[in-house]
């Protein structure tokens, strides 16, 4: 039997008015809090079919790279609740969008949360990536998708 694997990827989207700024792409860890989270989650589904909360996406301005043990980012901005999607071949989507004066500034990490409190919760996972310039009148969206293989 082979074991599963866990994988992430995020896409950055910045948009000034309908026009886009600039995209971003890339890979990240899933921390080692973040596989505790979903290990806790399935056993509590199969107990009592919990609502898993990992819906949260944070936006940060520390360009330290990704490691297993983070827990948080290292400044962030802002967190709002993203839509999730199940998408067929075990993979897991949220997008979030941070809207005009949402998360303004030097971004330049993203990370998966399970409450939208900001510096709370469990950080599934992050990833960091060249800046991105948000201005105040800028919309990005963020996706993020974990393929469990």
């Amino acid at each position: 039997m082979e074991n599963a694997k866990l994988n992430g990827k995020w896409w950055v989207t910045l948009y000034e008015g309908d026009k886009i700024k600039e995209e971003r792409h890339g890979t990240n860890v899933i921390t080692t809090v973040g596989k505790s989270f979903l290990a806790a989650f399935l056993g509590s589904a199969a107990a009592a079919a919990s609502t898993f909360t990992m819906r949260y996406v944070g936006v940060g301005s520390v360009a330290t790279g990704e490691d297993i043990g983070d827990t948080a980012l290292g400044t962030e901005l802002a967190r709002v609740s993203g839509i999730v999607l199940a998408v067929t071949g075990g993979i897991y989507r949220v997008t979030a969008t941070f809207a005009s004066g949402v998360g303004t500034g030097a971004i330049v990490e993203y990370g998966l949360f399970s409450v939208l409190s900001a510096a709370a919760g469990t950080m599934f996972s992050r990833d960091t990536e060249a800046v991105v310039n948000k201005g105040a009148n800028d919309t990005l969206v963020v996706i993020t998708e974990v393929t469990v293989s």
